[in-house]
């Protein structure tokens, strides 16, 4: 698919309709560098990388809430919700034919029965909205990745796209077996999608393990129960050597049959309270990868910087934004069993607290029915070591059904990657398709042969990018990028896999001007594909021709949005 056009409209009124072209997609800025005193987007160039990212199921918040210091502009904010401006953009299969398949994709920036959210003029909730986008695009039916993860690579205008070239989605957040998921569907290859949650399930099972280990292994418990049913039976023989009535034999029955009830549900509510611990901490876990920062002192500190280093880049573009969303979707996925748990303690701590009151009962009966000293003695110690008995019993089942939850998952874990490595060969030989074009394209725009490749040491694929000359820098990172995306658009054209033939790559100028002089004027024309990037002007080679490639020029006088 092919970015066809961006509206941007107030009601009737159009306050941009940028065309997009195959080749290379300028937005400049004719700001000069060296007067430049502000970071972000001060006349709008990035905002159009995000405003095409928002039709394409993104949240739209980073258009009014700065990245770096979780500050508001208001008054993007109020333009854009108050005057309900409409953001409509088109992707089309052909840009070269206009009978090709149309996506038309419209939003604004209000909520419940004002929002607008449409595909085709289908208007769609946020769940069907992403999962048409994906059908549509990537033409598949299956759930993950989600539509945002393979995206991701093609809208580069955050810190996380724009510092690594495969590892793209939320830090702290995503599982390598999600990222082996979305790297092996670039590939043409699907993977289980019940992976993911048996990992994670698995992850619980050794959590709780540790717990148990705390107190007692496996080994141990079976030991112990050994020797306390040898002191129980002696204990029995015992007081069965006692002449006692037979009312007092039935109490005493039926007290110790409440109290091992009392200490079965002891240790379910104990058990129970473990499952609701281990997803509390899951929970403070994922709360602390939130980022907290004062942001009034780190923005203080930044304005004194960029007096003394103008072109600073932006520090931490975009780490508060995307990825406390993703945080927040997994901290409801890890919770919602809380509030199921919490009616289970209630309603075993009830039953508990009714068995407590018997047993007291059944014991004052029993003392006032005169049992010699002896006898007491010998019931005392043995409804201790009942309550020993059922404590390890208890902890024996939970060890149990821990270990066996374990093996079933396992179990699975296997089958699902035994059937994942069968496929191994025709995964290494599409990666090695892809690195024709990749170590071509990389060899040729910064003298580096670049290459992919996925190794499966422990069950999971890896995906990692090596050269032969070493590590890139900074600029060598960002070609890397170029590279990478470029070569996918061709790598994914010869095998016939659907994909967006577009890339939006912020923060080109970090490119040296040789590379950048060959990626405009030759590289990107050899590919199927539309590269849009947002520039400064007089950061551009004074030999390309500019004018050419240019969308849209914007400026203090000519903003994105004319206010």
């Amino acid at each position: 698919m092919f970015l066809k056009n961006l509206q941007i409209r107030m009601n009737d009124v159009i306050i941009r309709d940028i065309p997009f072209r195959k080749g290379i997609n300028l937005i400049v800025d004719e700001s000069s560098s060296k007067k430049k005193t502000s970071t972000g987007n001060s006349v709008g160039k990035t905002t159009v990388l995000r405003l095409i990212d928002y039709c394409l199921d993104g949240n739209g918040k980073n258009l009014y809430i700065d990245p770096e210091f979780k500050t508001h502009n208001h008054v993007i904010e109020s333009f854009l919700k108050e005057n309900n401006i409409v953001i409509t953009t088109v992707l089309v299969s052909d840009l070269d034919n206009e009978m090709s398949e149309q996506i038309k994709i419209e939003r604004n920036f209000l909520t419940y029965g004002e929002k607008i959210q449409r595909i085709n003029n289908e208007d769609l909730k946020n769940d069907e909205f992403s999962q048409k986008l994906k059908k549509l695009v990537f033409k598949t039916h299956s759930t993950q990745p989600t539509f945002r993860q393979l995206k991701s690579k093609n809208i580069r205008d955050e810190k996380n796209k724009l510092f690594n070239t495969i590892r793209v989605l939320t830090p702290n957040v995503i599982t390598d077996v999600a990222y082996e998921a979305l790297h092996l569907f670039w590939f043409g290859i699907d993977t289980n999608l019940s992976k993911d949650k048996l990992v994670r399930d698995r992850n619980i099972e050794k959590r709780i393990q540790t717990r148990l280990r705390k107190e007692n292994n496996l080994p141990q418990i079976n030991q112990a129960l050994i020797i306390i049913n040898r002191r129980i039976d002696e204990l029995i023989r015992l007081k069965n050597s006692f002449n006692v009535n037979e009312h007092y034999e039935k109490d005493f029955k039926e007290i110790n049959d409440i109290r091992q009830k009392i200490n079965r549900a002891a240790t379910e509510i104990s058990r129970l309270s473990l499952r609701k611990d281990l997803l509390f901490e899951s929970k403070t876990d994922l709360e602390d990868s939130f980022a907290e920062v004062d942001t009034e002192l780190i923005r203080v500190l930044y304005t004194k910087a960029k007096i003394l280093i103008p072109n600073i880049q932006k520090s931490f573009e975009d780490t508060l934004k995307f990825h406390n969303g993703m945080v927040n979707m997994k901290l409801k996925f890890m919770t919602e069993e809380l509030p199921e748990l919490e009616e289970e303690i209630r309603s075993k701590s009830s039953i508990q607290t009714k068995l407590v009151s018997l047993e007291k009962k059944l014991s004052e009966k029993l003392v006032k029915s005169g049992a010699i000293e002896d006898l007491q003695t010998i019931i005392e110690e043995l409804n201790s070591f009942y309550e020993k008995k059922g404590t390890l019993e208890e902890q024996k089942r939970s060890w149990e059904s821990s270990v066996s939850n374990t093996e079933k998952i396992e179990d699975d874990l296997e089958k699902i990657n035994a059937d994942l490595y069968s496929k191994d060969d025709l995964i290494q030989e599409r990666i090695s398709d892809f690195n024709v074009f990749f170590s071509d394209i990389s060899s040729r725009l910064d003298g580096v042969h670049s290459l992919l490749s996925a190794d499966n040491p422990d069950g999971i694929y890896k995906f990692t990018i090596g050269n032969i000359e070493g590590n890139p820098g900074t600029g060598g990172k960002k070609s890397q990028m170029a590279s990478f995306d470029l070569a996918y658009i061709q790598f994914a054209d010869s095998i016939d896999l659907p994909c967006l033939h577009f890339i939006l790559q912020d923060q080109i100028e970090n490119v040296h001007s040789n590379q950048i002089t060959n990626l405009l004027t030759e590289i990107v024309s050899e590919v199927n594909c539309q590269y849009v990037l947002p520039v400064l002007r007089d950061k551009l080679p004074k030999d390309v021709d500019i004018a050419s490639m240019e969308i849209l020029s914007l400026s203090q006088a000519s903003k994105l949005f004319k206010i």
